[in-house]
């Protein structure tokens, strides 16, 4: 043990009594309400029944566990294991074991094309692997390419590995007692990575005090509306495995000694059934189209569903459309709507509250995008291509820049991406936002979806939100194509409402009463789906390749 009393600067808390340490969130609660349940699965998300519903105890045991067989199978103090997983509470606790272990963990997006994932296994240097059984035929190709060995495997739904060790095998070979490991706040824990567009991913690294004061972060705006905070239940049927959501709706109801509901896929019908049936308090409901299905099915269903018990609901990459916020409120009374705006790489967020600022609300959405402000521990403005702040000049377009503790070390084996994304000494986030007269801020779009049609940057945000609003439309995502005439073309694709008659020249007049000429759709194309995220994000990498001429 070594004490250091004479220093003032340059100090590492790392000893088990002080360090931050995502491995540590079970143990501390075992201190405090050791017996009760901290995470539960719904229905879809159950793979091994005895993970259905676990406390603190049970968690913090199993991650010991998992975390001693993880050092038994030869890991050493940094070693990356990859996780090819989609949620459960199996997953979800062996990602912490990782954390607990030392190790730092690299989930990987299960939707991911085989190339992308076996490029992020090597450049990350995984070695060892946990996977989901089911999807081990998904994945295998890319994990032996890159000599990457399978050491447990979470079980299918009839208990069978096909082959692979199995994770409870692996558990049960493992006393419950704590690792014995070195651990300081700013050790990566975990490398996520980004969703690749045009190239191959970059690989986000992410500390134990990135994600501390991540989570607590947002703890404070979830946990509103409930008495007491170990009440705070989030629900989330989004990914909390492979995704940056783990870090701020994953952990925040634990860090708040509360629970949290973990569904697998989104469907409307078993998240409904869901909070009819766990009452949580808070509900990651990801895209407004998302959060647009859930009332609908709601409505429909009234005898069956009861979403009462929701106090919070967040969404994000949209502005919420009105009407469907009225919607929500009435199956829901007193709700608080958050529309949060961020990225893997900084997810400190803004926040944009409906009813702090009503009549923005009213008067911009859904057309235009207001994301708020910055949360406390965030500080960001816009600015332009010169470095300069745009701060005070309300309209003019820039990118949006951070600096706060919950921001990437860097990208892992990638200085000079590092170096650009530092460059001024902010975090270059990608976003072009504007300032608005009262100082809230507008997330335009991505730099790399702007449509630039006849000269004007056209934003695809805005003309999506407002072809949405028509009856006849579904979803849709909007894509500038090239075009000989206008340089790109502003291009709606569409999924049509079963059940409604699609009429192309009224969906057009319909936009051009909402929009300015060059911002309305020169083309529509439609189409039975859209290529999404997990989260409902469209990927419009595809869609242009998709419909752009060879």
């Amino acid at each position: 043990m070594t004490i250091d009393v004479e220093r003032l600067y340059d100090r590492r808390a790392d000893n088990r009594w002080e360090r931050i340490s995502v491995g540590d969130i079970f143990e501390r609660l075992t201190w405090s309400e050791p017996d009760k349940v901290a995470l539960i699965a719904a229905p879809c998300a159950v793979r091994d029944p005895a993970f259905a519903r676990v406390t603190n105890r049970q968690a913090d045991e199993a991650a010991n566990r998992i975390a001693n067989g993880l050092l038994a199978c030869g890991a050493a103090r940094g070693d990356r294991v990859a996780l090819f997983c989609d949620n459960s509470v199996e997953a979800f606790i062996a990602k912490i074991a990782i954390a607990k272990a030392g190790l730092v963990a690299l989930p990987i997006n299960t939707m991911m094309a085989a190339d992308m994932v076996e490029h992020s296994l090597r450049h990350t240097g995984a070695r060892i692997a946990i996977v989901d059984a089911e999807l081990w035929g998904k994945c295998r190709k890319s994990l032996e390419a890159a000599s990457v060995r399978v050491v447990a495997a979470v079980q299918d739904r009839e208990g069978g590995t096909g082959g692979l060790p199995s994770l409870r095998a692996l558990m049960d070979a493992q006393p419950a007692t704590e690792p014995d490991v070195r651990i300081h706040g700013d050790d990566i824990w975990e490398i996520l990575m980004t969703s690749g567009t045009t190239s191959m991913p970059k690989a986000v690294m992410l500390s134990h005090s990135y994600t501390y004061f991540a989570a607590l972060n947002q703890t404070v705006s979830y946990s509103r509306g409930v008495p007491i905070e170990s009440e705070f239940r989030m629900c989330v049927f989004l990914p909390v495995i492979f995704h940056i959501a783990h870090q701020i709706f994953g952990l925040a109801p634990l860090f708040a000694g509360g629970s949290l509901v973990i569904g697998r896929g989104f469907d409307a019908g078993r998240l409904a059934q869901s909070i009819t049936q766990e009452k949580p308090t808070a509900l990651f409901g990801g895209s407004p189209q998302l959060v647009t299905d859930l009332v609908r099915e709601a409505e429909a269903h009234p005898q069956a569903h009861d979403l009462s018990s929701l106090q919070v609901v967040v969404f994000g990459w949209a502005a919420m459309p009105p009407a469907v916020a009225e919607r929500l409120e009435t199956l829901c009374k007193g709700v608080l709507l958050i529309g949060i705006f961020g990225q893997t790489e900084a997810i400190a967020l803004h926040r944009f509250w409906p009813k702090r600022w009503p009549e923005v609300y009213r008067e911009t959405a859904p057309a235009t995008n207001v994301v708020g402000v910055p949360s406390p521990l965030l500080a960001s403005t816009v600015m332009d291509e010169d470095g300069r702040s745009l701060h005070g000049q309300s309209g003019v377009r820039g990118e949006a820049v951070y600096r706060s503790p919950i921001v990437t070390a860097g990208y892992f084996r990638d200085e000079k991406a590092t170096r650009e994304a530092f460059r001024d000494g902010w975090f270059h986030s990608g976003d072009m936002c504007e300032f608005r007269d009262d100082g809230l801020r507008v997330m335009v779009d991505r730099f790399k979806d702007v449509v630039k049609s006849g000269g004007e940057n056209v934003s695809s945000l805005r003309v999506e939100a407002v072809v949405a609003l028509h009856p006849a439309v579904a979803r849709v995502a909007v894509v500038g194509l090239p075009d000989p005439r206008w340089g790109e073309a502003v291009t709606a694709v569409i999924v049509p409402r079963p059940g409604e008659v699609f009429d192309e020249a009224a969906v057009l007049a319909f936009c051009r009463e909402r929009l300015a000429g060059y911002e309305t759709p020169k083309r529509i194309v439609l189409v039975d789906d859209l290529p999404v995220t997990v989260g409902g994000k469209v990927l419009k990498y595809k869609l242009r390749a998709m419909l752009s001429p060879v």
